[in-house]
């Protein structure tokens, strides 16, 4: 193969082609990304996990800019789910992987907080290119060796790469290289949102939360992005996508009279009928993966790879991850510290476990009819996580469930340790039996053992965080598996006398492998 123009091409200028981009570009190589739109551009997906805000946007040195930006706080999350008519809360502090200043997330303008990446991306090396449409993969036998373009005039262009990365969203064409993909039957849902101004909120200090509402037809979220804009969607069945075509404007009024507590909240609201928040979309929120996430030469990342139900806010999180897990990939390659195959395999093991995580966790919370509890041990199942049931439902829908040091900010454990316990005891108070202003009860349905075991789960980070840092608190996740670098921007192998494999690590490598061999969606 020739020199190539870039050692890799990414085609897409979200978060996940960004963060890909940004941390290949770090480690020294030459990366082009073409953007089909111009920046600033509207995208759904707003309300982020604190593994984004805390693990992914940290390793790409965006943090004090995305904390100067505004972004409404997000303590957790608030649901009308279940068997209970009242509302019920989470918070992100009942983990200690998230506690203290990391206890939080955010729920941003996506035009805003996409741009603040793209802009990283430029400023860390890579050559950004707005307005610029890919039109096709270049191949020499079964490689992938460069891509075929057209610029903002038009002119066409062809860049061979050693790498593509497909990061353009659920309508790529270039991810039919790879393969084929699998839907959902469960989750073929389509959701109608818009935007309105003057929404209530729920009550200090959880106003910030994203509320999520289920109702005959299917649920709502609400999502506050400032003190007075609101992003507000209902997902529903298929069923109903003719009538949202027909008339969006009368389904949505429709759908919010029939979620009483929706219409209570917008009662005094008004849509904003202008500008980029001016009109009614319509999502397809089918869930789907990608029968392969890579081939020689090519790896596929976000909704280009996959999507899940957007129900815990998930897409950018799964674009974001999936764009480290891209780049370490690719970094280890072009290197010459491991071979293409053995890099992607982890890549590809590590994404699709993700995946199915949250999938199948979705599967048990569709069922309306159980309580909030059965979801939790639902959760724990799932994500074999080390943890009380109510921990592992925070850290699975925080994002952190896979035990990523670089999703966590293990580097300040030490130093948070005192003010995260205090936290930690405040969030279980806070939910404790009696019901708050704000509606907690999580601590009716767990009691008061809770606290004892989530403060033996922080002591036990703090004890691997003081002996050794970041690396101390990484496992390879399966028993042939890789774990990060010591940058944490490519792979290495554990050495020989290095972490042994507890037997929970060896359940949940044996679990991924199913999931992985027996078909279904996360196949």
């Amino acid at each position: 193969m020739p020199n190539p123009s870039y050692d890799v091409v990414v085609v897409g200028g979200g978060p996940g082609g960004s963060t890909t981009a940004a941390l290949v570009a770090m480690a020294g190589h030459r990366v082009l990304l073409l953007e089909k739109e111009s920046f600033p551009r509207h995208q759904i997906g707003e309300s982020l996990l604190p593994a984004t805000i805390h693990g992914i946007c940290r390793f790409l040195g965006v943090t004090e800019e995305v904390e100067k930006a505004g972004f409404m706080p997000k303590r957790g999350g608030t649901f009308r789910w279940g068997a209970k008519p009242e509302p019920w809360n989470f918070l992100f502090a009942y983990s200690p992987l998230m506690s203290g200043p990391t206890s939080t997330a955010y729920q941003v303008e996506r035009m805003k907080f996409d741009k603040i990446l793209l802009d990283n991306a430029r400023r860390v090396g890579v050559d950004v290119r707005e307005q610029c449409t890919a039109v096709a993969t270049l191949t020499e036998d079964d490689r992938v060796t460069g891509l075929r373009w057209t610029d903002s005039d038009g002119q066409p262009h062809e860049t061979s790469a050693r790498f593509v990365v497909d990061a353009s969203g659920s309508n790529s064409r270039l991810a039919r290289t790879v393969g084929s993909r699998d839907y959902s039957d469960f989750f073929r849902n389509v959701a109608l949102y818009g935007y309105y101004e003057g929404g209530k909120r729920l009550p200090a200090p959880d106003s910030g939360n994203i509320l999520c509402c289920a109702w005959d037809d299917g649920w709502f979220w609400y999502i506050p992005l400032t003190d007075t804009l609101t992003s507000v969607g209902a997902v529903v069945n298929r069923s109903q996508a003719g009538t949202l075509s027909r008339d969006p404007e009368a389904a949505m009024a429709q759908f919010i009279e029939r979620a009483p507590m929706i219409k209570d909240y917008l009662s005094d609201a008004t849509r904003v009928t202008e500008g980029p928040y001016g009109e009614l979309r319509v999502r397809k929120d089918y869930s789907y993966a990608m029968q392969r996430f890579w081939q020689p030469g090519m790896v596929l990342v976000g909704d280009a790879a996959c999507f899940v139900d957007p129900v815990f806010s998930t897409g950018v999180h799964l674009a974001t991850y999936g764009g480290l897990l891209a780049a370490r990939s690719i970094n280890s390659t072009l290197s010459g510290n491991l071979d293409e195959e053995r890099a992607f395999g982890e890549f590809e093991r590590r994404y699709r476990r993700e995946y199915g995580v949250f999938y199948e966790f979705l599967l048990a919370f569709y069922d309306m009819q159980q309580g909030e509890d059965s979801y939790f041990w639902q959760a724990r199942k799932v994500s074999q996580a080390e943890a009380t049931d109510l921990r592992a439902f925070v850290e699975l829908v925080g994002g952190v469930s896979s035990g990523e040091s670089a999703l966590t900010d293990a580097d300040a454990l030490r130093e948070r340790f005192a003010g995260s316990s205090r936290d930690l005891a405040d969030a279980v108070t806070r939910t404790g039996p009696a019901q708050t202003a704000s509606g907690e009860q999580m601590g009716e349905l767990f009691g008061t053992g809770v606290v004892t075991e989530v403060m033996q789960g922080m002591n036990e980070i703090q004890a691997r965080a003081s002996l050794g840092g970041a690396t101390a608190l990484e496992r390879p996740l399966f028993p042939d598996g890789l774990v990060p670098s010591t940058d944490g921007l490519g792979w290495t192998v554990p050495s020989s006398d290095g972490i042994e494999l507890s037997a929970e690590s060896t359940k949940a490598d044996n679990a991924a492998r199913s999931a992985l061999t027996n078909g279904g969606p996360v196949a």
